[in-house]
């Protein structure tokens, strides 16, 4: 070793037998080992991490959106915007996890694929929380996970809970502006619909982007998000395509229709409608 890396090195801690080390700090131990294949053959693994490291990057974009639900809530849009700003940067990583995803072949997957049976991404819990924290509330999903009452429960209630678009609604009757009081209180199990009165209010703010600030960069988070989510879906369609063609998911879903289709939905749709307005 040199005297230069002797410097470098002598203060670095080695002995760990009553500290605490990084990877007892991250449960690699644990981690690591949860890749489990159901095959010999070499490309499970891929498939395994991709979906593992999404499901990850999911948790904290829940993270992120429960708080900022909380915090626009509460009367703090600046807090949120950070939150919501952290939120499309993680959407960028599953974004690109596709493209990893994408040098599996067909017929590699094939020499898998029967044995995952009928799990499949289309019954990921934490997809379906986010997309009910983005509003997209699906009754028929619960179903899936019946078998687990405790999940099921946490499912139910986000289920029933206001997603982030009714937050900014809320903030957009609080700062005065004329919203259907029938938004305010609605059922929030149901898919939010284009409302009138929202899409007045969202250019009101966008015309005087001075006085309204906070709720002008609210928007535009909101966008870039629904944006980054569709790119999402639309890479995930494009990847299956790719693998799987226009066969039936494991899940039993109708595949690339299915995600063909939910494309065409909008999460914000007031927030669109205004660009062509303005």
């Amino acid at each position: 070793m040199s005297k230069h890396d002797s410097k470098t090195t002598e203060n670095v801690h080695t002995e760990f037998k009553e500290h605490m080390t990084y990877g007892e700090y991250l449960n690699l131990d644990q981690l690591l080992s949860a890749q489990n294949r159901l095959s010999k053959h070499h490309d499970e693994m891929l498939f395994i991490i991709i979906h593992q490291v999404s499901e990850l990057w999911m948790k904290l974009t829940l993270h992120e959106l429960r708080a900022a639900i909380d915090t626009i809530r509460e009367g703090d849009i600046q807090e949120a915007l950070k939150m919501l700003s952290r939120v499309s940067k993680i959407q960028t990583q599953i974004i690109h996890a596709w493209d990893v995803l994408s040098t599996l072949t067909p017929a590699e997957y094939v020499q898998f694929r029967d044995d995952l049976g009928q799990a499949s991404g289309f019954q990921s819990y934490q997809y379906r929380m986010v997309e009910f924290a983005l509003g997209y509330k699906t009754p028929h999903v619960l179903k899936i996970y019946e078998k687990d009452p405790e999940l099921h429960k946490e499912l139910r209630s986000a289920y029933e809970a206001p997603g982030i678009y009714d937050a900014a609604i809320e903030k957009l009757d609080e700062a005065g502006f004329e919203i259907n009081k029938d938004l305010i209180n609605r059922d929030f199990t149901t898919i939010y619909q284009s409302d009138s009165s929202v899409e007045t209010a969202w250019q009101e703010v966008y015309k005087d982007v001075d006085k309204y600030w906070d709720l002008y960069q609210l928007g535009e988070k909101l966008v870039d998000i629904e944006d980054w989510f569709q790119q999402w879906r639309f890479r995930h369609m494009k990847t299956v395509e790719r693998i799987i063609g226009h066969k039936s998911g494991t899940g039993g879903s109708s595949g690339v229709s299915y995600l063909k289709k939910v494309l065409d939905h909008r999460f914000f749709p007031e927030l669109w409608d205004i660009r062509t307005s303005l």
